[in-house]
């Protein structure tokens, strides 16, 4: 059997992640898509990239990592359902995408959680890694690596990645606790403005390397997740394996992979430095997540729709 995993080229998780793909599966892969049994349509959005006479000869399945409900407007919604007409199969990498997308569509839709790359994300000594980035030892590092601003104005926050969540907690948390913000990532400026109005302290590395922003991870003391919609986050799984401190409220993958301890309150915001327990859970959890077994989870998926 040939699949073609179509990479949308974004320098993104999917370019990363599909080339993680290609390399670690048991399938024959295919670097035309005319010459393969199956199409994975791992980046949707890219999905008309693919001629429409390819798609509608071969098995399709295309991943949604999550949606927006006050995004999914009349618009999207076509969208949705011009491409649906050419997929055989979705595969959602959680429960909340999975409840969704059945409300959409009648073709099935499998739940198969992201692999981690335990290959790739090696923790770095903390202290070192602080001092590497110059960054204060007497205070709380405190850790958000994503894009959350809108990219109209870069002064509006993408409430579905919640940094005014985030911001509310580290506000909170900064009023009984000397507190450094670690931030990377495009697009951070509602939340850099949010800090810089309450006084706090940040580091911004716009789009470290990869060993950087290991680095990174390796310094922070407690990362924060604050989003409202999520498939992941992708930094639930890279913080888990590292054995990173985290916290996350109750969106995408966490409650898989996070004890509920490391689950943050709605309706405190209180932040709570996960204990060495709690971290060795949330390891033992994603650790049945690695590439090398979780991969054929994903092949075996692929074998199951083509056969049907």
């Amino acid at each position: 059997m040939k699949v073609f995993c179509h990479i949308p080229r974004e320098d993104w998780f999917c370019d990363r992640y599909g080339g993680e793909y290609v390399h670690h599966s048991s399938h024959a892969i295919s670097h035309t898509n005319l010459d393969c049994d199956l199409v994975w349509l791992l980046a949707p959005w890219c999905w008309n990239q693919i001629p429409a006479s390819v798609l509608a000869n071969k098995k399709v399945v295309c991943t949604i990592h999550h949606e927006v409900p006050w995004k999914f407007d009349e618009n999207r919604q076509n969208q949705f359902m011009l491409r649906d007409a050419y997929v055989d199969a979705y595969h959602v990498p959680c429960l909340q995408t999975k409840q969704f997308i059945e409300k959409l569509t009648k073709k099935p839709v499998h739940q198969l959680a992201y692999w981690c790359n335990d290959e790739l994300w090696k923790r770095y000594d903390k202290l070192e890694s602080k001092k590497h980035f110059s960054l204060p030892l007497d205070s709380v590092i405190i850790s958000s690596f994503q894009r959350d601003t809108e990219g109209s104005d870069l002064s509006t926050p993408k409430l579905e990645k919640g940094p005014d969540v985030f911001c509310d907690i580290v506000e909170r948390f900064s009023r009984k606790n000397k507190v450094h913000v670690l931030l990377s990532g495009w697009r951070r400026q509602y939340v850099m403005q949010r800090l810089k109005n309450a006084g706090i302290l940040f580091s911004y590395f716009e789009l470290p390397a990869m060993d950087d922003l290991i680095r990174l991870y390796s310094a922070t003391d407690v990362y924060v997740v604050g989003s409202r919609v999520e498939g992941g986050p992708q930094s639930i799984l890279e913080c888990s394996v590292m054995k990173i401190p985290i916290v996350s409220t109750d969106v995408g993958m966490a409650t898989e992979i996070l004890p509920k301890e490391c689950i943050i309150d709605p309706n405190t915001y209180n932040l709570k430095i996960p204990d060495d327990e709690s971290i060795t859970i949330a390891s033992d959890r994603v650790h049945k997540l690695t590439i090398a077994s979780h991969v054929k989870k994903y092949d075996e998926l692929f074998e199951t729709v083509a056969r049907n």
